[in-house]
């Protein structure tokens, strides 16, 4: 059955963790299938999910594709959609299956090589980002009835990276990707103020991390330098990657550029959850590695409750 919102707000997705989220983003799974539970959405676990494909893209298309495929069809077998919690998988994944449903051809050779492992696609799989399904499929209204401690006196900057919002066409156009609207609107239904900053729709630097480890860690100072410089308590981010990028790897450029930043990052479904009432313990926050003690010790001392 397709995800669909019914009266009761339940919704199904297949839960892909790609391999990033299970190794380096356990805090980010926790605190989405804290939130998912809470909302009445249905995260299913199909076994057999492997890597999307998107590391080895940019040298062997076809291989890309075939990883692609056969992760979309064990979805299509379980008749669900995909929920994704990275956007890197998110982009291959989609961009996979827009070139299923624009080139037959492609497809028909994908399916010749998913025969040996006795796979088959049709290319009706969809896609969606956690984050957008708690925007487009629960929607703002429901999210705030939700909300038990209002986060009201902290101030976030929010961070999209590249691949939530582009390429457009493939994410089916739902908001401007020059000038989005959505993860300051969900930031700001938990009380928390969302503050602007000039680097809020970049790259974070993880798509060239593996070959050019200088130049990714330019692209995240930059990100990091502009959170920063609006005084944010934290900054708040969506993708597994990401967050490899801006805070696993912020002591490191720190230390590259000579500069202390002590920017705790936190994932969205994190702030949600404690806006919802959940615990930090429930949430993973032991998991996050910059600056987790002295966040949650801002919380605790919001008027809030």
């Amino acid at each position: 059955m397709r995800a669909t919102l019914e009266k009761d707000k339940k919704l199904e997705y297949a839960l892909f963790l790609g391999c990033t989220v299970p190794v380096r983003g356990m805090n980010y799974e926790t605190s989405a299938r804290q939130v998912a539970q809470k909302l009445g959405i249905a995260l299913v676990d199909k076994e057999g999910f492997s890597c999307c494909g998107f590391p080895v893209q940019s040298v062997n298309k076809h291989a890309a594709l075939l990883l692609a495929a056969r992760n979309l069809s064990l979805a299509e077998e379980a008749g669900l959609d995909i929920c994704v919690l990275c956007s890197a998988c998110g982009v291959n994944l989609s961009e996979a299956n827009h070139a299923f449903q624009s080139d037959p051809d492609l497809l028909s050779r994908i399916n010749a090589d998913l025969k040996a492992v006795g796979k088959s696609y049709s290319g009706k799989t969809k896609v969606k980002h956690f984050v957008r399904i708690l925007y487009e499929e629960v929607g703002l209204d429901q999210l705030r009835k939700h909300i038990r401690q209002p986060l009201s006196g902290l101030a976030v900057a929010p961070f999209y990276g590249c691949h939530y919002l582009k390429p457009a066409e493939i994410h089916d156009r739902f908001e401007d990707p020059e000038d989005p609207k959505s993860l300051e609107q969900l930031i700001e239904i938990t009380g928390a103020q969302a503050l602007y900053h000039s680097s809020r729709i970049s790259c974070c630097g993880g798509g060239v991390l593996g070959i050019d480890e200088p130049t990714a860690q330019k692209v995240a100072k930059m990100t990091l330098d502009s959170a920063k410089a609006t005084g944010a308590d934290a900054l708040v981010l969506q993708c597994g990657t990401c967050d490899v990028m801006l805070e696993v790897s912020q002591k490191k450029i720190g230390k590259t550029f000579e500069v202390e930043y002590n920017l705790p990052v936190v994932y969205y479904p994190q702030l949600l959850g404690l806006a919802m009432g959940i615990s930090p313990e429930e949430l993973g926050f032991a998991l996050n590695r910059v600056g987790s003690r002295e966040f949650l010790e801002r919380v605790q001392s919001l008027p809030i409750g």
